[in-house]
């Protein structure tokens, strides 16, 4: 085990675990950036309305993986979700986290 995985855990991993649970894809990047390309069937709610949709979202009744250019946004959006009670991970950017599945 590399020290990253140890520190941060093994990322596809936990992508396999959430997705063989059913997982929803969310996607929070802009509409433009989502029209653009997106992962097939993932759900997109832009990271400014997370908060606002948590209700709409914990409705789900599913773990989250979230995804967005790079990771950042994704990573914001799961923060918040998480503090929501939303069984969630970041899953980075949405090319390579599509790569993943």
């Amino acid at each position: 085990m590399g020290i990253f995985s140890f520190l941060f855990g093994n990322k596809a991993n936990k992508i396999k675990d959430f997705t063989d649970r059913d997982a929803i894809i969310l996607d929070v990047r802009s509409k433009a950036e989502y029209d653009s390309g997106a992962i097939p069937e993932s759900k997109h709610i832009p990271l400014q309305q997370v908060q606002a949709k948590i209700n709409q979202i914990k409705a789900w009744k599913k773990p989250v993986i979230t995804c967005c250019a790079s990771g950042m946004r994704s990573g914001s959006a799961a923060s918040i979700l998480r503090s929501n009670g939303i069984e969630v991970t970041n899953g980075g950017g949405w090319q390579s986290l599509y790569k993943k599945l």
